[in-house]
């Protein structure tokens, strides 16, 4: 016969999920870890746009006086990828390092960051972003205006439907392996494998860079997308601009639905929570 302690311990979680953030905190405002928190994913954006969109400008300079010199695609996808990867590295700890508003909004959806913060961190990205494209174009004005300020756009040859939907698709990639790579559940069962957070976010983005950038350059992040097109300011940038917006919230709306409520079973948990109370 089983003990008691045996038993419950055989069925007890080896993790602890946290506890859902509660929709509006104003509590938040009066805390100095939160306005932390808001210029850490600030300052992580523009140097992640920085890094990035001069990459892009320094490739396609290069590449217009030989098309054989220069980083490549691959080297494109391999900056945004490791930019990621280090920044996350840098800031996870003080902010959850999203640099990305679609991730703080598959973050809201899931109960992870409350809406306070979650507007807050957007608005600071965006404004990161927008700074540090700024930045390129004051030190590289002639190249960046003459090669397309790394600014996003469907390519010739496809369709904005086609366009949203790698978007969409793209950004499911990404938000749904931040959710992966951070699930307390993982963490607990994997804890042998000594395998960083940021290190698969950052090849989400690689991987994704590589698939979608003859699509559409490549947005699966708003801020990246609206950073670019502020700053550049031509008319084109801005005619299907909202497909890098409404793809990239869309994806992460359905990461965070696959992975909250199929993988991790909510749904399954919802229904068995209302068949309890209704049997009491």
């Amino acid at each position: 016969m089983t003990k008691e302690g045996e038993h419950s311990s055989f069925h007890g979680k080896d993790y602890v999920d946290p506890p859902p953030a509660p929709l509006i905190d104003p509590a938040e405002l009066k805390k100095w870890s939160f306005y932390r928190a808001v210029i850490a994913e600030f300052i992580a954006t523009l140097l992640f746009l920085y890094i990035t969109v001069l990459t892009v400008i320094g490739y396609k300079s290069q590449s217009a006086a030989d098309a054989c010199s220069g980083v490549g695609i691959l080297g494109i996808a391999w900056a945004f990828g490791g930019m990621i990867f280090v920044l996350v590295y840098c800031t996870a700890g003080i902010s959850g390092g999203h640099i990305n508003p679609a991730v703080t909004f598959g973050l809201l959806l899931a109960r992870k960051v409350s809406l306070v913060r979650a507007i807050a961190y957007i608005v600071a990205q965006s404004v990161g972003a927008i700074c540090g494209v700024g930045i390129v174009k004051a030190l590289q004005e002639t190249n960046y205006m003459m090669y397309g300020g790394g600014a996003n756009s469907v390519a010739e040859g496809f369709s904005v439907g086609t366009g949203l939907g790698a978007e969409i698709i793209g950004t499911f990639v990404l938000v749904y392996t931040v959710f992966s790579a951070t699930d307390p559940k993982r963490s607990a069962r994997d804890s042998h494998v000594p395998v960083l957070a940021p290190l698969p976010i950052g090849f989400a983005v690689f991987m994704v860079h590589l698939a979608t950038i003859p699509v559409t350059g490549t947005g699966i992040n708003p801020a990246r997308s609206i950073g670019a097109a502020v700053i550049y300011g031509k008319h084109e940038t801005w005619e299907n601009h909202w497909i890098f917006w409404v793809g990239p919230f869309v994806g992460a709306a359905i990461a965070a639905f696959y992975h909250q409520w199929i993988l991790r079973a909510g749904a399954a948990k919802a229904l068995g929570s209302f068949r309890s109370q209704s049997h009491v």
